[in-house]
């Protein structure tokens, strides 16, 4: 206790019976997800159980703009490179997004990547059985397909290799607050300065004349 408060004298055993909150359909809840998933799995065969193939995507914020996360669909320009139509790629079980944008090379490249690596996998059945067309796979990659039902390409997060190293005298002798702040104060004054020295260079101009 701090300061001179109220002495806290909560009465909660009061009709305690009409508070409690049960958890007695948790089982079956498990049992009614799992036999949701297998009857979606068994719809939706020869294709991934898990759905449609999605982006790897940085989350947003600083707080956790570290960390990635599944997007919701494929740029038109990641499709592009991969060299898959966008009207193909939603038929195939690719998700597609025309309003994400690329801000970073290493994503789209990484996306692209995941892309082709997806293509090289892809078992292409005919809408028609016995009368394939172009692009559809061979009899004898038809007869061993299987239907994935785990996760669609998890995201493995492999841990990056930090360097340790001896800290140079260069870098103990430079004052990175005061830099950062002289550079703040030339992105603030930018524009005053410029107007300064136009003003000046009006002035010599004048004064030439």
């Amino acid at each position: 206790m701090k300061h001179n408060n109220m002495v806290p004298n909560a009465h909660f055993h009061k009709e305690w019976q009409l508070r409690v909150r049960t958890w007695f359909n948790q089982p079956m809840r498990k049992k009614r997800r799992r036999t949701a998933r297998q009857l979606k799995a068994a719809r939706v065969v020869p294709r991934p159980a898990d759905g449609a193939l999605r982006p790897v995507v940085q989350c947003p914020t600083v707080r956790y703009n570290m960390r990635q996360r599944l997007g919701r669909g494929f740029t038109l320009e990641e499709l592009k490179e991969a060299g898959m139509p966008k009207k193909l790629a939603r038929t195939v079980g690719v998700a597609v997004d025309h309003r994400r944008r690329n801000r970073s090379v290493e994503g789209f490249q990484r996306n692209v990547q995941r892309l082709k690596e997806y293509k090289s996998r892809l078992i292409v059945f005919p809408k028609r059985a016995g009368k394939p067309k172009a692009g559809d796979s061979d009899a004898s990659e038809l007869a061993t397909a299987t239907q994935l039902k785990g996760k669609l390409m998890p995201i493995v997060n492999e841990p990056s290799a930090v360097e340790a190293r001896a800290i140079t005298d260069e870098e103990k002798d430079s004052r990175v607050y005061a830099k950062l702040r002289v550079e703040r104060a030339n992105v603030r004054n930018e524009g005053a300065r410029k107007k300064a020295a136009e003003e000046a260079a009006a002035a010599d101009d004048e004064k030439t004349k």
